[in-house]
């Protein structure tokens, strides 16, 4: 019941980077493999697939990107989009869905239609939700969306184009990169159990929601930093160590090497501390 408690009010105070202006945003779009793309705007990333039959796209992102890609696949491709998935409820990755809606069937977790409703996200109310598995199929391609627990929120998704061995982690799996500033609206431990699910499906390329494309050999990174960075801010609790103790003697020195390093690390260490000072029961 508390990390409910706790997940609704780090909802409630998600706050996202501020917005470059539109005529200033730095889009892309391009080919992962296949008839898999990748679309860029600014920071974020999201992944489309085109079939004879239409488009299945992902994460909006805002309306802004929404109505440039929307125009850009018309331009391209010639064919509708027919779906829209959203990876989660987080306003920076879900906002803008309208532009595509009601022509495109939208899709999510159901936690994430809660979610999305609740917290009024201004973007298109998914239609169609599933709890653990779905498969969309559209013109001999499909995409398994799979809900893997609890990690960089209640309702994150993973999407796996089995075809071209590639899988869509958005927030949830970085390449070298620490996980966003201080963990908000995340769940540590099961983040890590999520991620081992990741390195035990079957897929090449490995798509995140910022920075650049890897490969399961990143996702293991990226499980072995979270393990390394809980297992010290929980024996530093156990120790009596302070928040400010913990930010001076956890350097987690092997992970240096990995972007927002020098930024991100003290701030990953807040967001655990918070939690692991939320749920221990010490004595």
């Amino acid at each position: 019941m508390k990390r409910l408690i706790l997940a609704a009010i780090l909802g409630a105070l998600f706050v996202t980077a501020t917005p470059v202006p539109a005529q200033d945003a730095k889009r892309a779009i391009t080919k992962i493999t296949g008839d898999l793309y990748r679309f860029q705007n600014n920071f974020h990333y999201s992944v489309f697939l085109v079939t004879a039959d239409g488009i299945i796209a992902t994460d909006p992102i805002n309306p802004d990107a929404a109505k440039w890609l929307k125009g850009e696949l018309k331009a391209r491709f010639g064919v509708p989009v027919k779906y829209l998935i959203y990876s989660h409820d987080h306003r920076d990755h879900s906002a803008g869905g309208e532009v595509f809606a009601p022509e495109a069937t939208v899709i999510a977790h159901e936690r994430a239609r809660a979610a999305i409703i609740g917290e009024q996200r201004p973007t298109a109310i998914p239609e169609v939700t599933f709890t653990d598995r779905m498969t969309v199929n559209l013109g001999g391609k499909s995409v398994e969306l799979i809900y893997l627990g609890l990690s960089h929120s209640d309702n994150m998704i993973v999407m796996h184009f089995p075809q071209e061995r590639a899988l869509f982690t958005v927030d949830f799996v970085s390449v070298k990169r620490l996980p966003y500033k201080n963990l908000s609206d995340a769940y540590i431990p099961e983040w890590i159990d999520a991620v081992r699910k990741v390195e035990a499906m079957d897929f090449d390329i490995l798509v995140p929601g910022h920075g650049p494309m890897g490969t399961k050999a990143d996702a293991t990174e990226h499980r072995q930093y979270l393990q390394a960075l809980y297992a010290a801010v929980l024996d530093g609790a156990r120790k009596g160590q302070s928040l400010d103790d913990m930010k001076k003697s956890i350097t987690l020195e092997e992970f240096k090497h990995m972007s927002m390093y020098d930024k991100w690390r003290e701030l990953n260490i807040e967001g655990v501390y918070r939690q692991v000072d939320l749920h221990r029961r010490g004595n």
